[in-house]
């Protein structure tokens, strides 16, 4: 990837020339996210049924969830400074193959230990899995034609949702919950075969692993202390926090709060998710027409990352105030959907700042300090519950709100990509 808005005139012949190469790499990232996201729905899905099969308690189960964290930020660490050096194209191929080998033991049998050593394996080989495939994919594209791409991989996201959620909600009601698994299994598998198949890595990225990339050497630190960075990894925290409730505990909410049927909460539980596609290509559009009249990333992705984590805050916070079933539905929507859509903004701003030699470290330790948030907001929410009830999952939806108002602020004041670039350079 490069920190320029415009590719060395070396490398724009090779991109260009490798268009539908391009496209065919983006549009299997896409299913990669996909199945990448089914996976971490999936006991969110059927949490009722393994509460009552494994005898849990809400607090247990949060834990269970948590546990899939437990490695994920060391190996988005490794691995993605490792993507700096190692094929994007070999390393995406080892994690599909990983995921579905950690599905098997639980899929198999077992009660709560095999469960959690099974996340925790799991956790550990999907943690590099969007920053690496971000990576992949925008080191195709200049700078000035990131957004699409950068948010196609994002929306994968939100398509593994909305065709998992009611698919394996059916599965797990009728087959019971580890047939689901076997499922999850079988399609990281067949993703393995066709990226083997089509996979390639951009000219860009061959380059940059040879040492041939122009421009100055850039020590990790400086990246990392810059505001840019700083500001993005803070507000990308709080979207994942979102992201994390809306994977292991929304469809209980919607199910014991909300009183939806278990297959109703399986279709109403994509709404957010739907949401959140809808403003991810908004946000793509306003971001390059923004661009494309001249405004600086600070606008273009700072301040437009921080309204849309904004709205999101009000529309959480908001949530109380809405008696009927109904409109609470409409805020979770809204709430969660703008808030959890913040991963392209991050992505992007990130990739504009650092050299093509630090692309991937940088996302690889953005990503590992954001997904704490995936190991703290499980096992606090489940905590909530066991001491609340019902109302635990309210508090648990203004906490969220709260906590994306700070990114929405941090991400105003602290995200200047350019100004921060030019101070690297120096």
């Amino acid at each position: 990837m490069t920190a320029a808005p415009t590719l060395p005139d070396t490398m724009a012949g090779a991109v260009g020339g490798s268009e539908r190469r391009a496209w065919t790499v983006t549009a299997l990232l896409v299913v990669f996210m996909m199945v990448n996201f089914a996976d971490k729905s999936v006991l969110g899905l059927a949490a009722d049924e393994i509460r009552a099969d494994l005898h849990l308690s809400a607090t247990q189960f949060g834990l269970a969830n948590s546990a899939f964290f437990l490695l994920f930020s060391v190996a988005a660490i490794v691995v993605g400074i490792a993507a700096d050096r190692v094929s994007p194209k070999l390393l995406l191929l080892v994690m599909a193959v990983l995921w579905s080998v950690a599905q098997v033991p639980a899929a198999i049998g077992g009660g709560l230990a095999v469960l959690v050593g099974s996340r925790v394996f799991l956790g550990a080989a999907e943690g590099p899995a969007f920053p690496v495939a971000q990576q992949a994919t925008l080191s195709w594209f200049p700078d000035r034609r990131r957004n699409l791409p950068g948010a196609l991989i994002t929306v994968g996201i939100t398509l593994g949702v909305i065709v998992s959620a009611p698919t394996l909600t059916w599965l797990i009601q009728r087959h019971g919950w580890r047939s689901a698994l076997w499922v999850l299994a079988a399609a990281g598998a067949l993703w393995a075969l066709a990226w083997l198949a089509l996979g390639a890595d951009s000219p860009r990225s061959r380059e940059s692993r040879a040492g041939d990339t122009p421009g100055p050497h850039i020590p990790y630190r400086r990246i990392f202390a810059s505001r840019t960075w700083i500001g993005t990894t803070v507000a990308y925290f709080t979207s994942y926090w979102t992201v994390a409730l809306m994977l292991v505990w929304l469809p209980s909410y919607l199910r014991n709060a909300l009183d939806y049927s278990a297959d109703t909460a399986g279709v109403v539980i994509v709404a957010p998710w739907a949401v959140g596609a809808v403003v991810l290509f908004g946000q793509a559009w306003l971001t390059g027409r923004l661009m494309r009249r001249g405004a600086g990333s600070r606008t273009a992705r700072g301040r437009v990352g921080a309204g849309m984590l904004a709205i999101g805050a009000v529309c959480m916070l908001l949530t109380p105030l809405a008696d009927a079933r109904g409109p609470q539905t409409a805020l979770i929507a809204l709430g969660f959907g703008f808030g959890g859509a913040y991963a392209t903004v991050a992505a992007t701003t990130v990739a504009e700042l650092a050299p093509p030699s630090r692309s991937g470290g940088a996302l690889g330790l953005m990503n590992a300090l954001v997904t704490v948030a995936g190991l703290l907001a499980p096992a606090a929410v489940g905590a909530l519950v066991d001491a609340q009830g019902d109302a635990g999952y309210r508090h648990a939806v203004l906490l969220s709100g709260v906590l994306i108002a700070i990114g929405a602020v941090v991400a105003y004041v602290l995200i200047d990509p350019e100004r921060d670039r030019a101070r690297l350079a120096t």
